[in-house]
């Protein structure tokens, strides 16, 4: 997650140190209250505060970028190695180093076991974080870090994404009126149109210093019934990007990816199929006519 002080990628960020005794004693239950699971895992802040090491320094270094065509055979066959719990997250979120051979870099990781449930989205969150992701390469975006399905991992099976060593200062507040970034905007809006995504904050909207957009947090996504809810709402009206109209046209006459398919249930890629349908028939960007389509927070 961003680091809402602002710090620039450069600098060093914290993370709370793992307790691993204290992880297997909450988790040896998998159907356990995630209050339980809360009271056991997070500390109270002032503890952290008080307590000597409660926190590591982090500085970013990879020997391959989030984007790179070798980034998926690092986070699908690399070894994990947990740093810490990422801090600000409503679920089990972990930074962790993935190595193989001479390739390194670090990832978050999102196992099952530690989602927060919630009564419209039913487990296995991780599942989406991945199909985002599969979405995105199959039509061609490149907006989201490269993100894989880990089965042997530390804590049990879960997603694993590449880290973005973002400029955590900026968001989609700050950027939106960049118009060079206007392109890359338009293209996430559209995954998120097809993605059904119910949480993007403008803190989900990450730049690097290649000026890249990335989107992270893509867990609330793909749900049969319509449950958008985006920041993105600046190009209700405007035309669809030939581009990503000539991608759906091709997401519908190929259909949905083998992977995609085994991520989501037949009811979820149909809805998917019927969504990408729409948005091409339309033509446009369109417009909130609720005024309830945010999420919440916005950042």
């Amino acid at each position: 997650m961003p680091d809402p002080s602002g710090e620039p990628n450069h600098a060093p960020s914290e993370v709370d140190e793992p307790e691993v005794d204290e992880f297997e004693e909450a988790f040896e239950d998998a159907d356990a209250e995630f209050d339980d699971y809360e009271d056991d895992v997070y500390e109270d802040e002032d503890e952290d505060e008080d307590e000597e090491g409660q926190s590591i320094e982090f500085e970013y270094s990879a020997t391959i970028t989030p984007g790179a065509t070798e980034m998926a055979e690092l986070l699908e066959r690399g070894s994990i190695e947990i740093l810490g719990l990422m801090p600000w997250s409503s679920n089990g979120t972990y930074l962790v180093q993935v190595t193989r051979g001479s390739d390194y870099a670090p990832a978050i990781y999102k196992p099952e076991r530690g989602e927060r449930p919630l009564w419209d989205f039913p487990g296995a969150l991780w599942k989406r974080e991945v199909a985002t992701y599969e979405l995105s390469h199959w039509l061609g975006f490149g907006s989201v870090p490269t993100t894989v399905t880990r089965q042997a991992a530390p804590m049990g099976p879960g997603s694993l994404q590449a880290f973005v060593p973002a400029l955590f200062s900026e968001h989609y507040f700050t950027l939106r009126d960049r118009a060079d970034l206007t392109d890359q905007f338009k293209t996430l809006c559209v995954l998120d149109l097809i993605a059904n995504s119910a949480d993007r904050k403008g803190g989900h909207c990450l730049i690097d210093s290649d000026n890249q957009i990335w989107a992270i947090d893509n867990g609330l996504s793909f749900h049969e019934e319509p449950k958008l809810r985006t920041v993105i709402w600046d190009f209700a009206g405007d035309p669809l990007p030939s581009s990503a109209a000539h991608a759906l046209l091709s997401l519908l006459e190929t259909g949905l990816s083998p992977q995609l398919k085994v991520l989501l249930t037949p009811t979820e890629q149909e809805a998917t199929l019927r969504r990408a349908q729409r948005v091409l028939a339309q033509g446009h960007f369109p417009h909130d006519m609720t005024g309830r389509s945010y999420p919440w927070p916005l950042v």
